[in-house]
């Protein structure tokens, strides 16, 4: 045996042209592809919270093609369609989060934002007021609920008499 038999077996050579495999060399998944759908969402957040929101929306696409339904996921990547003006997908994603946690004041809260954006107030109310309902304690909800309700016309005032 050899000083070189004793080392660590040698990766072998990659096929050569005509080999069976040849159009096919592994040299391991792509670096994107070995990506976890968690750490995908941190680097997501991570590009959200530096303001890079269509980047965002890339970096959590992947994440929720690894893991599709998924609350977590789905609530960060409407932010990010909202945020870089892509307000249809926004609009399917916070629709999805809403369908996927019933129970969130905030998926309620951003897909009336969205709602509201696109010019369909009545339903943004709805969603407003669900939100104000699953969480009566904040102040944004229920601050957003006042500037989207319609102005109501002040009643006279009685006469006593």
């Amino acid at each position: 045996m050899t000083s070189a038999d004793r080392h660590e077996p040698r990766d072998p050579e990659p096929p050569g042209p005509g080999s069976p495999g040849a159009d096919q060399a592994d040299d391991g998944p792509a670096p994107d592809e070995r990506d976890s759908a968690y750490e995908l969402l941190q680097r997501g957040q991570l590009l959200l919270s530096g303001r890079h929101h269509a980047q965002a929306a890339i970096v959590l696409e992947r994440a929720a093609a690894l893991e599709p339904g998924k609350g977590s996921i789905l609530e960060p990547l409407g932010r990010a369609y909202a945020q870089s003006g892509q307000v249809e997908r926004a609009l399917e994603t916070f629709t999805a989060l809403v369908d996927v946690d019933p129970s969130s004041g905030y998926a309620h809260y951003a897909l009336a934002r969205v709602l509201r954006r696109v010019g369909r107030l009545d339903e943004a109310r709805t969603h407003l007021k669900l939100a104000v309902a699953l969480e009566p304690a904040s102040d944004l909800f229920r601050g957003e609920l006042q500037r989207l309700s319609p102005a109501r016309p002040e009643r006279p005032a009685r006469r006593s008499g």
